[in-house]
């Protein structure tokens, strides 16, 4: 059965995934829209960044962002010379590294429900004298809403099944940093295999019913034009 570490790292893991999400949605809506709408030269740059955590080791990504954030490093000099907190080790820090590292989960879907949109919806918005603020909020939010659910689920799925960045960033503190991938590495290393079967079994459970409601309750189209 699961222990009382057990538990602090699900919950510690499910807040971390709900945080991270809801980052990337405000994060990821204005850069996706770019991403879908721009002719600019950087749109290639930019689109490989967001897509490099699909190909990136996570350790590589959490090392440089360990490095940036670290006391050494140039945000990390910034932070302590405005007084703050260091970003590694503390959960401020997982969700900085989250956000890094599970962004093309979100962004790709809402990218690519913006481009399927067309220009028609906007167009007649626009004959209407709706503000581009308007046509937003009550045009594109409105016709991208299987989008927006694929990718908060992608994204909140993707976060709690983080391992090598959140080791990198968070360490191993018990309550503050031990998420459930972690718990489960500290398991196996001290060959509690009984502990480390519940967790494990309970990510593979969650993970498959996450895909299961993704292809079942969207339609296929909706699925193909959203990259799931």
């Amino acid at each position: 059965m699961l222990d009382e570490a057990g538990f602090q790292a699900i919950a510690l893991t499910a807040r971390l995934a709900g945080t991270t999400t809801a980052v990337l949605l405000l994060v990821g809506t204005p850069l996706a829209w770019w991403l879908a709408r721009t002719r600019s030269w950087l749109e290639g740059p930019v689109g490989a960044l967001v897509a490099l955590p699909l190909v990136l080791p996570p350790v590589v990504l959490g090392f440089y962002l360990l490095v940036l954030t670290g006391p050494h490093g140039p945000v990390g000099q910034l932070m302590q010379s405005m007084g703050w907190d260091l970003l590694p080790f503390s959960f401020a820090g997982l969700v900085v590294g989250s956000v890094f590292y599970s962004m093309p989960f979100v962004v790709q879907p809402l990218q690519n429900a913006f481009e399927a949109m067309g220009e028609r919806p906007l167009e007649v918005a626009a004959t209407l004298r709706a503000s581009p603020l308007d046509t937003f909020f009550s045009v594109v939010l409105p016709l991208a809403k299987p989008a927006y659910l694929t990718a908060a689920v992608m994204g909140f799925a993707h976060t709690v099944g983080e391992f090598g960045i959140v080791l990198m960033m968070g360490g191993n503190i018990p309550g503050k940093t031990r998420v459930m991938s972690v718990q489960i590495y500290d398991h196996v290393e001290a060959l509690e295999y009984a502990q480390a079967h519940w967790l494990a079994a309970g990510l593979l459970v969650f993970s498959f019913l996450v895909l299961l409601a993704l292809y079942t309750l969207q339609p296929t189209g909706r699925r193909r034009g959203q990259g799931v």
